[in-house]
Protein backbone atom coordinates (compact mmCIF):
# COMPACT_ATOMS: atom_id res chain seq x y z
CA UNK A 1 0.00 0.00 0.00
CA UNK A 2 1.35 3.31 -1.09
CA UNK A 3 2.02 5.79 2.05
CA UNK A 4 -0.06 8.60 2.32
CA UNK A 5 0.70 12.34 3.10
CA UNK A 6 -1.41 15.36 3.59
CA UNK A 7 -1.13 18.06 -0.02
CA UNK A 8 -0.43 21.49 1.33
CA UNK A 9 -2.11 23.60 -1.77
CA UNK A 10 -2.46 27.07 -0.67
CA UNK A 11 -6.13 26.82 0.43
CA UNK A 12 -4.96 24.75 3.41
CA UNK A 13 -1.63 26.15 4.14
CA UNK A 14 -4.18 29.88 4.49
CA UNK A 15 -6.66 27.54 6.57
CA UNK A 16 -3.78 26.18 8.85
CA UNK A 17 -2.23 29.06 9.86
CA UNK A 18 -5.60 30.93 10.47
CA UNK A 19 -7.03 28.06 13.07
CA UNK A 20 -4.04 25.77 13.28
CA UNK A 21 -2.08 27.84 16.34
CA UNK A 22 -2.76 30.68 19.01
CA UNK A 23 -0.10 33.32 18.65
CA UNK A 24 0.76 36.12 21.55
CA UNK A 25 0.21 39.64 21.03
CA UNK A 26 4.27 39.38 22.09
CA UNK A 27 5.13 37.02 19.40
CA UNK A 28 2.87 38.74 16.78
CA UNK A 29 4.82 41.82 16.81
CA UNK A 30 8.13 40.43 17.00
CA UNK A 31 7.09 38.32 13.72
CA UNK A 32 5.70 41.62 12.09
CA UNK A 33 9.00 43.77 13.07
CA UNK A 34 10.99 40.38 11.49
CA UNK A 35 9.00 40.18 8.47
CA UNK A 36 10.71 43.53 7.46
CA UNK A 37 13.76 42.62 7.43
CA UNK A 38 15.86 41.21 4.14
CA UNK A 39 16.42 37.86 6.16
CA UNK A 40 12.71 37.32 6.76
CA UNK A 41 12.83 33.95 5.54
CA UNK A 42 15.09 33.03 8.80
CA UNK A 43 11.89 32.87 11.54
CA UNK A 44 10.61 29.58 12.24
CA UNK A 45 6.53 29.52 11.26
CA UNK A 46 4.22 30.52 14.06
CA UNK A 47 3.06 26.79 13.88
CA UNK A 48 6.89 25.49 14.98
CA UNK A 49 7.00 27.93 17.40
CA UNK A 50 3.48 26.93 19.00
CA UNK A 51 4.80 23.08 18.65
CA UNK A 52 8.47 23.76 20.07
CA UNK A 53 6.61 25.44 22.99
CA UNK A 54 3.94 22.98 23.71
CA UNK A 55 6.91 20.06 23.46
CA UNK A 56 8.84 22.08 26.25
CA UNK A 57 5.54 22.42 28.41
CA UNK A 58 4.84 18.66 27.99
CA UNK A 59 8.38 17.54 29.26
CA UNK A 60 8.59 20.32 32.25
CA UNK A 61 11.67 22.04 30.82
CA UNK A 62 13.38 24.10 33.46
CA UNK A 63 16.68 24.44 31.47
CA UNK A 64 16.57 25.00 27.86
CA UNK A 65 19.43 26.21 24.92
CA UNK A 66 18.86 27.60 21.82
CA UNK A 67 21.83 27.42 19.03
CA UNK A 68 20.77 30.09 16.89
CA UNK A 69 18.81 32.93 17.90
CA UNK A 70 17.94 35.23 15.09
CA UNK A 71 15.27 37.71 16.39
CA UNK A 72 14.85 35.22 19.32
CA UNK A 73 10.78 34.47 18.07
CA UNK A 74 11.49 30.84 19.05
CA UNK A 75 12.71 31.68 22.21
CA UNK A 76 9.87 33.50 22.96
CA UNK A 77 7.41 31.09 21.59
CA UNK A 78 9.07 28.57 23.90
CA UNK A 79 9.66 30.06 27.46
CA UNK A 80 6.60 32.60 27.54
CA UNK A 81 4.68 30.05 28.90
CA UNK A 82 6.84 27.76 31.01
CA UNK A 83 7.10 28.82 34.58
CA UNK A 84 9.20 31.34 35.95
CA UNK A 85 11.88 29.26 37.06
CA UNK A 86 12.51 27.79 33.68
CA UNK A 87 15.73 29.60 32.33
CA UNK A 88 17.97 29.15 28.36
CA UNK A 89 20.96 30.06 27.53
CA UNK A 90 20.84 31.50 24.01
CA UNK A 91 23.37 31.45 21.43
CA UNK A 92 24.16 33.85 18.43
CA UNK A 93 26.98 35.30 16.33
CA UNK A 94 25.02 38.50 15.32
CA UNK A 95 24.53 41.54 17.77
CA UNK A 96 22.22 42.92 15.60
CA UNK A 97 19.77 40.39 15.05
CA UNK A 98 19.74 39.65 19.06
CA UNK A 99 19.26 43.43 19.80
CA UNK A 100 15.78 42.98 18.57
CA UNK A 101 15.40 39.72 19.85
CA UNK A 102 16.48 40.79 23.61
CA UNK A 103 14.31 44.02 23.26
CA UNK A 104 10.57 41.96 22.51
CA UNK A 105 11.82 39.26 25.65
CA UNK A 106 12.25 42.32 28.06
CA UNK A 107 9.22 43.84 26.35
CA UNK A 108 7.56 40.05 27.38
CA UNK A 109 9.30 39.80 30.78
CA UNK A 110 12.12 37.38 29.98
CA UNK A 111 14.82 39.47 30.21
CA UNK A 112 15.91 37.83 33.00
CA UNK A 113 15.18 34.39 32.29
CA UNK A 114 17.24 34.10 28.66
CA UNK A 115 21.00 34.33 28.97
CA UNK A 116 22.05 35.65 25.71
CA UNK A 117 26.07 34.37 24.86
CA UNK A 118 27.22 36.12 21.83
CA UNK A 119 29.95 34.83 19.42
CA UNK A 120 30.69 31.90 17.15
CA UNK A 121 28.67 28.88 18.59
CA UNK A 122 31.14 26.26 18.62
CA UNK A 123 33.37 28.44 20.88
CA UNK A 124 30.39 28.89 22.98
CA UNK A 125 29.58 25.23 23.08
CA UNK A 126 32.70 24.53 24.25
CA UNK A 127 32.59 27.18 26.96
CA UNK A 128 29.44 25.09 28.30
CA UNK A 129 30.89 22.20 27.79
CA UNK A 130 33.41 22.93 30.00
CA UNK A 131 31.13 25.01 32.76
CA UNK A 132 30.48 22.92 36.33
CA UNK A 133 27.20 21.24 36.08
CA UNK A 134 26.40 21.94 32.59
CA UNK A 135 26.75 18.28 30.97
CA UNK A 136 23.37 16.45 31.25
CA UNK A 137 21.96 18.88 32.11
CA UNK A 138 19.63 20.94 29.74
CA UNK A 139 15.88 19.66 29.03
CA UNK A 140 15.05 20.79 25.85
CA UNK A 141 17.69 21.77 23.16
CA UNK A 142 16.90 23.65 20.21
CA UNK A 143 19.16 23.91 16.94
CA UNK A 144 18.86 26.56 14.14
CA UNK A 145 22.11 27.56 13.12
CA UNK A 146 24.34 27.44 9.73
CA UNK A 147 24.10 23.97 8.53
CA UNK A 148 28.07 22.90 8.18
CA UNK A 149 27.99 23.12 11.60
CA UNK A 150 24.97 20.94 12.51
CA UNK A 151 26.89 17.73 12.95
CA UNK A 152 29.36 19.50 15.55
CA UNK A 153 25.97 20.97 17.43
CA UNK A 154 24.36 17.81 17.78
CA UNK A 155 27.59 15.99 19.49
CA UNK A 156 27.54 18.83 21.65
CA UNK A 157 23.80 18.90 22.36
CA UNK A 158 24.43 14.92 23.25
CA UNK A 159 26.82 15.30 26.18
CA UNK A 160 24.34 18.26 27.35
CA UNK A 161 20.89 16.86 26.91
CA UNK A 162 19.90 14.88 30.23
CA UNK A 163 18.18 11.53 29.50
CA UNK A 164 14.97 11.40 28.49
CA UNK A 165 15.26 15.31 27.39
CA UNK A 166 14.59 16.45 24.01
CA UNK A 167 16.70 17.95 20.62
CA UNK A 168 15.03 19.47 17.95
CA UNK A 169 17.30 19.96 14.47
CA UNK A 170 15.52 22.62 12.03
CA UNK A 171 15.13 22.62 8.31
CA UNK A 172 15.98 18.36 7.68
CA UNK A 173 13.12 19.13 4.86
CA UNK A 174 14.88 22.22 3.41
CA UNK A 175 11.74 23.04 1.67
CA UNK A 176 12.32 19.40 -0.62
CA UNK A 177 15.79 20.19 -1.53
CA UNK A 178 17.41 17.37 0.48
CA UNK A 179 14.99 14.87 -1.82
CA UNK A 180 16.70 15.85 -5.13
CA UNK A 181 19.95 14.55 -5.92
CA UNK A 182 20.90 16.88 -8.64
CA UNK A 183 21.11 19.35 -5.53
CA UNK A 184 24.56 19.12 -4.08
CA UNK A 185 24.70 22.69 -2.38
CA UNK A 186 26.99 22.67 0.59
CA UNK A 187 24.31 23.68 2.99
CA UNK A 188 22.16 20.99 1.57
CA UNK A 189 24.79 18.07 1.83
CA UNK A 190 24.96 19.06 5.25
CA UNK A 191 21.75 18.76 5.98
CA UNK A 192 21.04 15.17 3.91
CA UNK A 193 24.53 13.67 6.23
CA UNK A 194 22.46 14.96 9.94
CA UNK A 195 19.67 13.52 8.84
CA UNK A 196 21.40 9.90 7.67
CA UNK A 197 23.66 10.62 11.14
CA UNK A 198 20.43 11.10 13.25
CA UNK A 199 18.81 7.41 11.26
CA UNK A 200 21.15 5.77 12.05
CA UNK A 201 22.54 6.45 15.86
CA UNK A 202 21.87 4.01 18.48
CA UNK A 203 22.12 6.94 21.17
CA UNK A 204 19.03 8.14 20.58
CA UNK A 205 15.26 7.92 19.78
CA UNK A 206 14.10 9.49 16.58
CA UNK A 207 11.23 11.04 14.58
CA UNK A 208 11.75 13.49 11.31
CA UNK A 209 8.27 15.05 11.51
CA UNK A 210 6.83 17.45 8.03
CA UNK A 211 6.49 20.60 10.62
CA UNK A 212 7.47 24.20 8.87
CA UNK A 213 10.64 22.59 7.43
CA UNK A 214 10.67 19.83 8.76
CA UNK A 215 12.12 19.35 12.22
CA UNK A 216 13.86 16.51 13.56
CA UNK A 217 13.11 15.23 17.14
CA UNK A 218 16.46 13.37 19.09
CA UNK A 219 15.66 12.07 22.61
CA UNK A 220 19.05 10.51 24.11
CA UNK A 221 18.50 7.49 26.06
CA UNK A 222 19.31 3.60 25.20
CA UNK A 223 16.93 2.23 22.30
CA UNK A 224 16.32 -0.90 20.40
CA UNK A 225 17.57 -1.58 17.17
CA UNK A 226 15.11 -2.36 14.89
CA UNK A 227 16.45 -2.12 11.27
Amino acid sequence: MAHKALTLDEKLIQYLQKFGHRESAALAALREETSQLPEAVMQITPEQGQFMGFLAKLIGAKKLLEIGVFTGYSALAVMEDLPATSRMVALDISEAYTAVARRHWKAAGLKERIELRLGPALQSLETLLCEKGALKSFDFIFIDADKAHYPAYYEAALSLTRPGGIILIDNLIWSGKVADPSITDPDTEALRAMLHTLRADPRIDFSLIAVADGIGLARPGPRLDHA
